[in-house]
């Protein structure tokens, strides 16, 4: 039987430098008739049994569907070798299946097409590379992030979704979420609201 009430839709995104863009995107999925997760926004449900990442995880596992915006700022956990927070959500998401959609600063894309050529070698193998931070990119794990996103682990043909859409503003990045999102009717036709 299918759960009553609206779509839950998951936010995941770095957060330092972005609040006041979370605070927009939040109201707007709100307003096409969401119900809205983001841990900026203290709506992910939590569970006081789980750590801060578990309760994230538990987010996109329960959630109906899942966005991902990847911005130059790598997201907690950056000070480890494990991934963040961020990234963990995508590639959770990625693995359920979920319905997603995934937007990329345009900074990002810039930067993976200069790294590119010393990220990997004539073969195709990825190196490793010394990286420090700077204003665009803060962690060369972002590309990472955007690659998993991409799915470029995959052949073409086997690719499904890839779909990843490159953003230039906050404001561009809102339209966007409005041509792809607005009517959750649309996505869910047979679901009780």
């Amino acid at each position: 039987m299918p759960r009553k009430g609206p779509p839950i839709i998951m936010v995941s995104s770095s957060v330092y430098g972005f609040e006041a863009t979370l605070d927009q995107i939040y109201a707007v999925l709100c307003n096409f008739g969401y119900r809205v997760w983001m841990s900026y926004n203290n709506t992910l449900p939590v569970d006081s049994k789980l750590s801060n990442f578990g309760n994230c995880l538990n987010g996109v596992k329960r959630c109906d569907a899942f966005v991902g915006v990847i911005r130059g700022k790598y997201g907690s956990g950056k000070t480890s070798r494990k991934r963040s927070i961020t990234h963990r959500e995508l590639l959770e998401a990625i693995r359920l299946n979920k319905r997603r959609w995934v937007f990329v600063d345009h900074d990002v894309v810039v930067a993976r097409q200069l790294l590119h050529q010393f990220r990997y070698d004539d073969q195709g193998k990825k190196r490793r590379l010394d990286f420090k931070s700077t204003p665009y990119l803060d962690d060369i794990r972002v590309i990472d992030m955007y690659e998993d996103a991409m799915r470029v682990d995959l052949p073409l043909k086997k690719r499904t979704g890839n779909w990843v859409q490159e953003y230039r503003s906050p404001a561009d990045l809102l339209k966007m979420m409005l041509a792809q999102l607005e009517n959750p009717r649309g996505l869910w036709p047979r679901r009780s609201f």
